[in-house]
């Protein structure tokens, strides 16, 4: 079965009581039994939901992954991915990231005795320069949030499976229908469902996918017992979001193209990250395990100052200065002191991302208008 079929129908069956087409909310806390321990699958709503339930099922298929789990968050999600380890264990982490997942490394799992060690992960080999016998985990986003640096998935997970390291992808940029991480070797795909498999900015959601049982049974235990789970509402959100991911990420891609080289083509413009231009880093490698090169991006001004940074950023009409990305409509976001403002600025400047960067999240409006709005904007 072809993705655009499986987004459609992963996970749907009609209701038995009633033929609804779409799954329903099942909004209850809990589910009578007929005696004790005799019930239909379902005894507390922390644990199981039937709508929670179908979207699991069909966030795993599209995924390609025998197995799913929902979060009320992306940050819950890699919290759960992270409780996995024990007091002593290293993480191996792409310097590259988005600014949460950095927050919640640094600002709470070190504080319980674990290490990470942040590296340029565009060269799979630094990788091996960092395992040793603690090493439990490596963690990467391809593309990363904002640089739109790729990480060569295949050769990493080449690295960990070697080392019996666990290796997790935050495909939340990507998108399922852009990339499948599990096809190249890894262990867990993260997305931050809010994003584009949400593609409404209506809800926010979290969802881990996998094909060891061992592995997944572990989450499902976390999952249970820390109780991040998503309501059934925000499910049956998700669940209506992933219908449309094909259709949605095909005009991301193609306004996200245009857009990208309009602003390389602008004279005010200086540096323009997106993951499709050829003499973009690594892009042979994102050709290879992506199936499009999306929506995102960021960019600088020649006027690298903070002030015509904020000056872009106050002056598009469209384009709305807001946090988050994937939706419809399009956002812009300065990450220095929105997304990211949780790194320290030594550590952003390290990695290119310099107080002036800006980020774009393109929506799927008439790309001539969006552009039209940047160059009102830029001036």
């Amino acid at each position: 079965m072809k993705l655009e079929t499986k987004l459609i129908h992963a996970g749907a069956e009609p209701d038995p009581s009633t033929g609804a087409i779409m799954t329903p909310i099942y909004q209850t806390s809990t589910y009578v039994q007929e005696s004790p321990g005799v019930h239909k699958g379902y005894e507390y709503a922390r644990t199981q939901n039937p709508t929670r339930h179908s979207l699991q099922l069909a966030l795993a298929t599209v995924e390609n992954g025998k197995f799913g789990l929902c979060f009320s968050s992306g940050s819950a999600a890699a919290d759960a991915v992270i409780t996995l380890l024990n007091p002593g264990d290293e993480i191996i982490a792409a310097n590259d990231m988005y600014g949460g997942t950095y927050r919640l490394f640094t600002k709470i799992f070190v504080k319980y005795g674990l290490k990470f060690h942040f590296i340029n992960m565009q060269d799979a080999n630094e990788v091996s320069k960092y395992i040793n016998k603690n090493t439990k985990l490596i963690w990467t986003e391809t593309p990363t949030n904002p640089m739109m640096n790729i990480t060569d998935i295949a050769a990493v997970a080449a690295i960990a499976k070697k080392n019996h390291v666990l290796l997790c992808v935050d495909n939340t940029f990507a998108s399922p229908y852009l990339q499948s991480p599990l096809d190249f070797g890894a262990d867990i795909v993260l997305h931050s469902a809010t994003k584009y498999i949400g593609g409404h900015s209506d809800s926010v959601h979290g969802c881990l996918i996998m094909n060891d049982e061992s592995l997944n049974d572990q989450l499902a235990f976390i999952q249970n017992s820390c109780g991040a789970v998503p309501g059934p509402q925000d499910c049956f959100l998700i669940l209506r979001g992933l219908k449309t991911l094909h259709v949605r990420m095909q005009r991301h891609c193609e306004n996200g193209e245009k857009i990208a080289h309009w602003l390389r083509n602008n004279p005010k413009v200086d540096k323009v990250y997106w993951c499709g231009f050829e003499d973009h880093p690594n892009h042979e490698i994102a050709k290879k395990q992506m199936r499009g090169f999306g929506g995102m991006m960021s960019f600088t001004l020649k006027d690298d100052s903070i002030e015509a940074a904020k000056k872009v950023l106050s002056s598009t009409k469209l384009f709305a200065l807001a946090e988050s990305l994937g939706g419809v409509e399009s956002l812009i976001g300065h990450p220095a002191t929105m997304t990211h403002a949780s790194i320290p600025k030594e550590e952003r400047m390290k990695n290119g991302l310099v107080d002036s960067l800006m980020r774009l999240s393109v929506g799927i409006e008439d790309a001539d208008d969006l552009i039209a709005d940047l160059d009102r904007a830029i001036g």
